[in-house]
């Protein structure tokens, strides 16, 4: 396994693997800088709050979703066996709420 280039070869050789090399370098500095780091961090967090909140997105507009079929027929119209049991509560539960308070002030 003789070398049969010339040192003119070998010379271009080394000069071309420099150049590369001053490019790798190059690049690892780059990658390293803290500028660099952060950015990518922030880009990062910010990719996963976006999926996170796309996702708390989904899953509320399918609770809201279920809940309204709860309380509304497939035609729009309300359903009043339900609905009208559920004011009632909400009602006693404000009265009962701000009777005791009105007493507490006398």
């Amino acid at each position: 396994m003789s070398d049969t280039r010339t040192p003119a070869q070998i010379e271009a050789d080394i000069i071309s693997r420099r150049e590369q090399l001053a490019v790798v370098l190059d690049e690892i500095g780059v990658r390293v800088h803290p500028k660099t780091i952060i950015g990518d961090a922030k880009a990062k967090v910010a990719s996963t709050v976006d999926r996170t909140a796309g996702r708390a997105y989904v899953a509320v507009n399918r609770s809201v979703s279920d809940v309204k079929a709860q309380f509304v027929s497939e035609d729009g119209s309300p359903r009043l066996e339900r609905v009208i049991p559920v004011a009632l509560l909400v009602v006693g539960a404000v009265v009962l709420l701000t009777v005791p308070a009105r007493r507490k002030r006398r």
